[in-house]
């Protein structure tokens, strides 16, 4: 597909447990933060690093929080990945080379459709299994937990608030969303 997008896509999650992380402390002195809150939620994140030869490097992303509540979707369903690819396309005006992973509800039949529906502006491709490094978007995850390693959260929201906070930043530094590229061991032929 001439003159298209190369859309990179994952997905990755946050809950009230921080990662472990480096501080600093007094020496003798390892510094120990106690976190409220643990297991009550989680934040999911679906993102898109987006390249074309000539043009700026994009990131877009969704958010959902999942409060443990009755009947309420713990990650993203198939029409929520079919919105992001159609918001991807009203965004970057384009015709759009999917890449992503083969996570069980990429495959679903009412996504194949959607895919056999759309083939004049959209092509997509799997990546192998266990391939987590030819992804770019693995990149842009690990910056964002990288920042919030040190947050000890009081709620979910000030984890949702922080991992946006993060990700617009992000979409601010198309050098970073090509670094990710670049990281992957990745390069696009102008």
């Amino acid at each position: 597909m001439n003159n298209a997008w190369v859309v990179f896509e994952d997905e990755a999650g946050q809950s009230m447990t921080p990662p472990r992380a480096r501080t600093w402390g007094r020496q003798g002195n390892t510094p120990i933060v106690r976190v409220r809150g643990r297991g009550s939620g989680r934040v999911s994140m679906a993102g898109m690093t987006c390249y074309k030869p000539g043009e700026r490097s994009r990131l877009i992303y969704a958010i959902r929080e999942y409060r443990g509540r009755k009947a309420e979707p713990k990650g993203f369903g198939w029409k929520d990945y079919r919105g992001l690819i159609l918001r991807a396309r009203t965004q970057l005006g384009g015709p759009i080379v999917l890449v992503w992973d083969n996570l069980r509800m990429h495959l679903v039949a009412p996504l194949r459709e959607f895919f056999e529906a759309n083939t004049a502006w959209l092509t997509v491709f799997q990546l192998p299994t266990y391939a987590p490094d030819l992804n770019p978007q693995e990149g842009i995850w690990s910056l964002v937990k990288r920042d919030i390693g040190n947050l000890a959260a009081a709620d979910l929201c000030q984890v949702t608030r922080t991992v946006k906070r993060k990700l617009k930043m992000l979409q601010c530094r198309p050098e970073v969303i090509d670094g990710c590229l670049a990281g992957a061991g990745l390069t696009l032929a102008g």
